[in-house]
């Protein structure tokens, strides 16, 4: 797959970004997310960690033109996003979004397909992405004989084809188990350093944003805000065994030290837990 350059250059930015969801059938407005400012890097691996309900999947929608924001800017190579998803954004949610009727090939055909693509272009880039997620023996296969990750890799693969600069990946493996997940998280890796596209990771899992991101932003409860951004100082060639760092537990302590008390909140808690 074609290498993108990661010269450190604003790729998206939020800008004074505040949603709120208005007031509707007798329920009050929701202060969702913000303010916020965020600048992901050209390049970067960037992960976003906080309590249930903080605003996290509101803020990537907002990267993904699927919402507008209330107040604010939000841009994608310094172009103003409003309404549409932008050409060069991809988008993965951690819904198995695969076609059951569809092939593995035919799934991840299905973007291009759908936007007019020449089918010679089309056989390139899906034979090219289908290798790369390491499902070319399975290109015929049908999603219900695939396990829960194949399809998720199905999915990346579907993204993929589009040749996206900006990825944003919506808890993408929140329903896998733990082992399946770090084995997952170092193919996400492995497509970030082949396409060297920019990823923004949505996750609850501590440790998966520690062990993936170059940066992790730890949100409060709602509205939804950055409490601190974390530099996790990772090689960009690194894989899951960077769990047995001391780095990696002194990064989880910390993100945990941030939103302990945020997580509580979101629960309903007004005070600090019993010991």
């Amino acid at each position: 797959m074609d290498k993108l350059s990661g010269d450190g250059a604003i790729h998206a930015r939020l800008a004074g970004v505040t949603r709120v969801y208005p007031a509707a059938a007798g329920h009050p407005a929701v202060h969702a997310l913000g303010p916020v400012d965020l600048d992901l890097k050209r390049g970067e691996f960037f992960a976003v960690v906080g309590p249930s309900g903080c605003g996290k999947s509101t803020l990537l929608e907002l990267l993904a033109g699927l919402q507008p924001p209330t107040e604010g800017m939000v841009t994608f190579e310094g172009q103003s996003i409003s309404g549409t998803v932008p050409d060069g954004i991809g988008v993965v949610f951690q819904e198995d979004a695969t076609f059951p009727w569809l092939t593995v090939w035919d799934n991840a055909a299905f973007g291009l397909r759908r936007a007019g693509a020449p089918a010679a272009e089309v056989r390139s880039r899906v034979d090219d992405a289908i290798a790369f997620m390491g499902l070319k023996d399975f290109a015929r296969a049908y999603p219900l004989q695939l396990s829960g990750g194949m399809r998720q890799r199905v999915c990346i693969a579907r993204t993929l084809v589009l040749q996206p600069r900006l990825i944003l990946l919506d808890e993408p493996f929140g329903a896998l188990d733990a082992q399946t997940r770090l084995l997952m998280g170092e193919e996400v890796l492995r497509l970030w350093r082949g396409t060297g596209a920019t990823i923004l990771l949505i996750t609850h899992a501590l440790d998966e944003a520690a062990m993936l991101a170059d940066r992790v932003g730890a949100m409060s409860a709602r509205p939804g805000r950055f409490i601190e951004i974390i530099a996790t100082g990772w090689q960009r060639e690194r894989d899951s065994s960077i769990v047995r760092e001391p780095a990696f537990a002194e990064i989880t302590g910390r993100l945990w030290d941030n939103l302990r008390g945020e997580s509580l909140k979101a629960l309903g808690h007004s005070g600090v837990a019993a010991e």
